[in-house]
């Protein structure tokens, strides 16, 4: 009795049934590479969008936050009986430190709830004023800090602080509930019974944004009317040329007050490479996750059609079972044709997702990023995706008995 000879498929042979077996159904081809498309074009789309994003974060965080120090009176945490910690001069003595661009003091003016700001001396809530309008005395050096943008009108300057001037800059929201929507008519603004001549209109500022519902006026002239600030009530706000905030922040205390420093407390902006990071890492944790619901959603696609595919292909696999093949020479060829779909979807996606990438960079004037092992691993995912997701389906095919098989 001769003993029989094992069977042998070859690597050439299983890719070309694997191409016959995808090409003879190309629909269902398409629909079941649609799932890795999708996944793959979501997880390149979304690792692009991440780095485009970390890196328009990052242009932004040099310009707005890189050059912001702000200044907190503490003497009373050291001494209660103190009294405000920022000198009178405290702007002449930081012109000689180097770094500076504009420097001033700032703090909410302490008035009665009911004091109203309004139109006219007497106006209420209701009537063109209200009392939840916040005054806030600025020297001319914390406007300017503000990096404020004008609707209409000017800022005061030094002149107005030395002449104590009652003038006064509101912001764009406090203009529009007082109904002041031109300087032509020379609107003045009421706080109680003071009057300010509004000498400009604050359309937005780079910092601070509260302010825009404030009235600013001028330091000394909140001094004269009102008094000093309160204990911890003022502040100091600067804006420091890029790269020279933290060596400013270590300076500014010694500079105003030699012989306390401690009453001054300088915070600097935070270390913009720790900040870069933890916003990067937190976008791609997101970003990750929601790709990687994508590619499981693709592969439970893929893996559904393969065992669909099984079924109905029973017969052609008895009837090569009974001419010889093996179960594993089955198992190959499945897998070889879900991971085939599995690849081809990933160079798809891949090329959806960068196309997406930069439609939304175009779309939003920003500067697209892909990393180059983005697109290097994203086919490679795919491909990875569809051999996972054919796993069981060629396993269940492998098991086909022939004869069972041909009886169906």
């Amino acid at each position: 009795m001769s003993e029989l000879r094992a069977t042998r498929l070859s690597a050439r042979d299983t890719l070309s049934e694997a191409l016959a077996g995808i090409l003879r159904r190309p629909g269902r081809a398409v629909l079941t590479a649609l799932g890795t498309v999708l996944g793959v074009g979501s997880f390149v789309a979304v690792l692009g969008l991440t780095a485009t994003l970390s890196s328009q974060i990052d242009g932004r965080f040099n310009v707005l936050t890189a050059t912001e120090v702000t200044v907190q009176d503490v003497a009373a945490e050291h001494d209660e009986f103190a009294g405000p910690a920022f000198p009178a001069d405290a702007e002449q003595r930081l012109r000689q430190v180097a770094g500076i661009a504009h420097a001033g003091v700032m703090w909410t003016v302490r008035l009665d709830p009911d004091t109203p700001v309004g139109l006219l001396p007497t106006s209420r809530a209701g009537s063109g004023g209200t009392a939840a309008t916040a005054v806030v005395a600025a020297s001319p050096g914390a406007v300017a800090a503000l990096a404020p943008t004008l609707r209409e009108g000017r800022l005061y300057d030094e002149y107005a602080e030395r002449t104590r001037a009652r003038v006064a800059l509101i912001g764009g929201g406090v203009a529009d509930r007082l109904g002041i929507t031109t300087l032509a008519t020379r609107p003045v603004v009421h706080i109680g019974a003071q009057p300010f001549t509004v000498a400009g209109i604050i359309a937005d500022v780079g910092r601070e944004p509260e302010h825009l519902l404030s009235v600013l006026v001028p330091r000394a002239t909140a001094e004269e009317l009102w008094g000093p600030p309160g204990p911890s009530s003022a502040s100091m706000l600067i804006d420091t040329e890029l790269g020279a905030a933290r060596q400013v922040a270590g300076l500014v205390p010694l500079a105003l007050r030699p012989d306390h420093p401690e009453y001054l407390k300088a915070v600097p902006p935070p270390d913009p490479r720790t900040l870069r990071s933890g916003v990067t890492s937190d976008l791609s944790a997101l970003f990750l996750l929601l790709a990687g619901v994508c590619l499981v959603i693709g592969a439970v696609g893929i893996a559904n059609t393969t065992l669909v595919a099984v079924l109905e292909r029973t017969g052609e696999i008895g009837l090569r079972r009974a001419l010889g093949a093996r179960g594993r020479h089955v198992s190959a060829q499945f897998l070889t044709e879900s991971a085939a779909l599995g690849a081809l979807g990933g160079l798809v996606g891949t090329s959806l997702g960068e196309l997406t990438v930069v439609g939304v960079s175009l779309a939003r004037g920003w500067t697209p990023v892909i990393h180059p092992v983005t697109v290097a691993a994203a086919p490679l995912a795919g491909l990875l995706t569809g051999l996972l997701a054919g796993l069981y389906p060629a396993w269940r095919a492998a098991r086909v008995e022939p004869a069972e098989a041909l009886r169906r």
